[in-house]
């Protein structure tokens, strides 16, 4: 079985959304999303809409969603991929390069082009000019 890992916020959940967990899942047979919690997210200076428990709901709604995981710290990445026996780690390519020596010779490190025109923040700001 190959094993794909993914990891973020998923507040606002979008198409944007949809469409990355759907090709990250066609790179596997089994997607493990790693959730940032919300007190990850106030270490990262944000704040999300939904709760964890709520983003986390929506998240195994997904079909192409198999696990989903809390991320807690910037740190957990490389032992998240040995303790889940990740081959795949995937992330949107506006992080393209940040990974690549974190991860290396532990699986395959894949970034995956955004779906253009939408985005979490880009909601948020159309939801505050209304």
């Amino acid at each position: 079985m190959k094993r794909v890992i993914t990891y973020g916020t998923y507040d606002l959940l979008h198409y944007g959304h949809i469409k990355l967990l759907k090709r990250a899942r066609e790179l596997g047979d089994y997607l493990i999303v790693c959730l940032s919690t919300d007190e990850f997210n106030k270490l990262k200076n944000k704040k999300s809409y939904f709760s964890y428990d709520e983003r986390k709901a929506m998240l195994e709604a997904i079909r192409y969603v198999d696990l989903v995981i809390p991320e807690l710290t910037w740190e957990q990445k490389p032992d998240d991929v040995k303790k889940y026996n990740v081959d795949v780690f995937v992330m949107g390519d506006d992080w393209t390069g940040e990974f690549d020596d974190l991860l290396s010779g532990l699986c395959e490190v894949v970034y995956l082009p955004r779906t253009p025109d939408i985005s979490t923040t880009q909601i948020k700001t159309d939801m505050k000019s209304k």
